[in-house]
């Protein structure tokens, strides 16, 4: 089972509207997890969640994350994604912090409250790259075409990303979501087959940055504050990174649907999906939080990375607090 996140959420935000709330937030739906985010209330301010696991398994031990890079994309935007892969590792340690590594620890809690007696462990790292740049499904794609290149990738301990370029429309893209997770059955090997799970992140510089790529861009909705200037200097590929960082979070601790997660089954809220808008302490709707700065470009980030990137990343939800966990 995927899961997904849809407009239905707007809906539940109409009660909210008075603090102005950009929905940028996730629910589930049957088979697809579309990750939109929005601005809410600070980590500060908001009431407890309560957080259960649904005792469906994790993704453990060794995985490996494949892109399927689709349509046009510089070098320099792919390694602006790659790097941030390594950066997750804790093997590959960055010395300034804080750093990805750091905040990604955070879902170490998780697989320590799933089994206390033995907790499992997870070990990412950079698999294949696959580069389609002749369209070859076309500029328009539904939820099965991305299922089908997900399908690309190695299908065992695997997590396959598809990232799709700004001139790439796909099916529900900016009207309900930024970018999707769930999971597929994979090809019968020896009489067994496995699911393995899968990420979309569309690139939103072009068709609806600000539902898609805020701070980086004014938001459609709520506070018209300044936005902040992309640490990698790409507004796309950047707000590309706060959504993939979001659906890796759902990803390894909800895979199959059964993990963890609050709320109803079918509008469920994720480690980061229940922390929507908040990247730094202080955040408030419209407002990011104190984030860190770059003295020299003047860009806003939360995370050092990899080969001397900066990023920001959202917060994620910390089971044993019950509350949202900021780097900064």
């Amino acid at each position: 089972m995927a899961s997904l996140v849809s407009t239905h959420l707007l809906l539940q935000l109409v009660l909210v509207f008075s603090f102005f709330r950009f929905n940028l937030a996730a629910r589930r739906l049957f088979h697809f997890n579309l990750a939109a985010r929005r601005l809410a209330d600070s980590a500060e301010t908001q009431q407890p969640l309560l957080f259960q696991y649904h005792n469906g398994p994790l993704l453990t031990g060794k995985i490996s994350i494949n892109l399927i890079w689709y349509g046009k994309f510089k070098p320099s935007q792919r390694a602006i994604i790659s790097d941030f892969i390594a950066s997750l590792s804790t093997s590959t340690p960055t010395k300034a912090q804080p750093s990805v590594a750091t905040w990604w620890k955070t879902t170490d809690k998780y697989y320590q409250l799933s089994n206390s007696k033995k907790p499992s462990t997870l070990v990412l790292s950079m698999g294949t790259q696959i580069i389609d740049e002749t369209y070859s499904l076309g500029k328009s794609l539904s939820n099965q075409q991305i299922e089908q290149l997900a399908s690309k990738g190695a299908q065992a301990n695997a997590i396959n990303i598809v990232l799709t370029s700004n001139d790439v429309a796909v099916e529900g893209f900016c009207m309900s979501k930024c970018g999707t997770h769930g999971s597929l059955t994979g090809a019968s090997v020896q009489g067994k087959s496995n699911k393995f799970a899968y990420i979309w992140v569309g690139n939103s510089e072009t068709q609806c940055p600000g539902q898609c790529a805020w701070p980086f861009h004014q938001p459609i909705y709520g506070p018209q504050s300044p936005p902040l200037v992309a640490p990698n200097n790409d507004v796309g590929l950047d707000g590309m990174v706060i959504n993939l960082a979001s659906l890796l979070a759902g990803t390894t601790t909800n895979p199959f649907g059964n993990g963890y997660f609050q709320g109803p089954k079918d509008a469920p809220l994720e480690a980061a999906s229940a922390c929507p808008g908040v990247y730094g302490k202080g955040a408030y709707p419209g407002y990011a939080g104190d984030l860190l700065v770059d003295p020299a470009t003047g860009a806003s980030y939360n995370a050092n990375g990899a080969n001397g990137r900066k990023y920001l990343v959202p917060a994620l939800f910390d089971p044993s607090t019950q509350t949202c966990s900021i780097l900064v």
